[in-house]
């Protein structure tokens, strides 16, 4: 009987291709490069933003970087870049910076158009007014990018 069973999950598992939410082997996805539209955007947090993407797929899900176009696209441009004074003090210093990134996404489900979608999202860190931003820049777009690309990950394939 044991070995009846085990047969029968080794055939399951042999004859299924990637799992997909629509009812067909979808493989692959690919991500452009994200432009850096805003002035204050340097091409390499663009790019920072892009990997985290990526990075974020690929773990989160099943779906294998495809160098052509997937059948879930994804392209976005960084367009803002801010920085605010927070936690203004006593003597109206700002104790804290928050600094805002967002993106405008457009993801394309091939399979599924309904559930393709353009859209900005926007997210924030605070840092400390005696930081130099453009010292810890890269810290700054770590942080937020990986912030962004899980809400991206979530609006896009959150539904499997």
């Amino acid at each position: 009987m044991m070995k009846y069973l085990q047969l029968f999950v080794a055939a399951l598992f042999m004859g299924c291709g990637v799992y997909s939410p629509y009812g067909a082997s979808t493989s692959g996805f690919s991500v452009s490069k994200f432009e850096a539209i805003h002035p204050l955007v340097s091409a390499t947090s663009a790019l920072s933003i892009t990997e985290a993407l990526v990075d974020r797929v690929q773990r989160q899900s099943v779906l294998k970087l495809d160098s052509d176009e997937g059948e879930l696209q994804f392209s976005g441009k960084v367009v803002g870049w801010t920085v605010q004074p927070i936690n203004v003090q006593g003597d109206e210093t700002a104790g804290a910076n928050r600094v805002t990134i967002t993106v405008d996404v457009v993801y394309t489900n091939t399979l599924d158009e309904k559930l393709s979608f353009q859209r900005n999202f926007s997210r924030f860190v605070d840092v400390s007014s005696s930081d130099d931003l453009f010292s810890i820049e890269d810290q700054i777009v770590d942080e937020i990018g990986l912030l962004l690309s899980q809400d991206i990950f979530n609006s896009s394939l959150g539904n499997w």
